[in-house]
């Protein structure tokens, strides 16, 4: 499908990325690039790639697909320095979890000729690294890609194909939809487990021990969400910051309404918002994003085995987490 395929950063999502193209034959040659040589060593020994280098300018010399796998705070820095080295026709994109910030930042950057289609693979786990990545990480997971109005078909298409052949379900939206989408389906949720786990953090050594003993699976999966990469985290709230203060906003006046109801001793209030939110668990399990599988697909002695549980679902289980 490509000749050279660059990817620009190699954590999970970049990893996978590699590990996917090589399983199914979709580049001849993969050149992965990261700022530090001791995370490029650890590239290499997974035979990651088939050209290494700490020189992100190098790694996108004639490459038909660069893709940019970092915190979306870095793009900046790192379209000014491979910009001029961008081949004529070759298509740009990203995996980040924020778009309308990569659009105003790389859209005026990239050069004539090259097809800037930003992405986003709405896939991951909460471990980051080299070794965490897995060729089937996006298989049956949503990629979104936010093409400009003006957008090279042609070359939409394509990206559009290399998601599909990646296993992915793939849609195309406005940058600006993307991110208030993505700020309550899983901004708000992060920073909401941030803050409860942060919480527990804060409390006195006693009670915290406590708490950690007898967690629950309600806290114990806030602590899985927690802990997701803090440096992509912290640049997805920096800049998808007015999408998710609107989303936040949402959710505080829906969290007064049910601290009224709870203190007031309103049953039937609080029985028709759980009634509500049971049905839209049911439809993203539905939709083919989650297992029916018990307490989130893990293993129980007895428990019968079903598909899409264990491993799978650890390792899949949402974006970036």
């Amino acid at each position: 499908m490509f000749q050279r395929i660059a990817l620009i950063g190699i954590g999970l999502i970049g990893s996978s990325i590699a590990r996917g193209v090589r399983l199914k034959g979709l580049a001849r040659e993969i050149v992965i690039s990261t700022r530090k040589p001791e995370t490029l060593d650890e590239a290499r020994s997974l035979g990651l790639g088939d050209l290494y280098t700490l020189d992100a300018r190098q790694a996108v010399a004639g490459a038909d697909l660069v893709i940019l796998c970092t915190p979306v705070g870095t793009y900046r820095k790192i379209m000014d320095d491979i910009a001029p080295a961008l081949a004529p026709g070759a298509i740009l994109s990203d995996v980040g979890s924020v778009k309308g910030h990569v659009v105003e930042t790389l859209g005026p950057l990239v050069p004539a000729g090259v097809h800037f289609i930003p992405g986003h693979p709405i896939a991951g786990t909460e471990h980051s690294g080299p070794a965490a990545g897995f060729a089937e990480l996006f298989t049956n997971r949503w990629c979104i890609l936010t093409p400009a109005s003006g957008a090279d078909q042609a070359a939409t298409q394509k990206l559009t194909d290399f998601w599909r052949a990646l296993g992915s379900n793939v849609e195309c939206m406005e940058a600006a939809h993307h991110d208030l989408v993505l700020a309550i389906t899983s901004h708000v949720p992060h920073l909401i487990a941030y803050n409860i786990v942060g919480t527990v953090a804060d409390l006195e050594a006693a009670t915290q021990s406590e708490v950690i003993k007898f967690s629950a699976s309600g806290f114990r999966d806030f602590t899985r969400i927690a802990a997701s990469d803090p440096v992509m985290w912290r640049d997805i709230f920096l800049t998808n910051r007015t999408a998710v203060l609107e989303m936040l906003g949402r959710f505080l006046e829906d969290l007064a309404r049910l601290q009224r109801a709870v203190r007031v001793g309103d049953g039937p209030a609080m029985e028709d918002l759980f009634t509500r939110t049971r049905a839209i668990r049911r439809s993203i399990i539905t939709a083919g994003q989650e297992t029916a599988a018990p307490d989130f697909g893990r293993p129980h002695e007895n428990a019968v085995s079903l598909p899409g549980t264990s491993e799978e679902r650890d390792h899949g289980g949402g974006e970036d987490a």
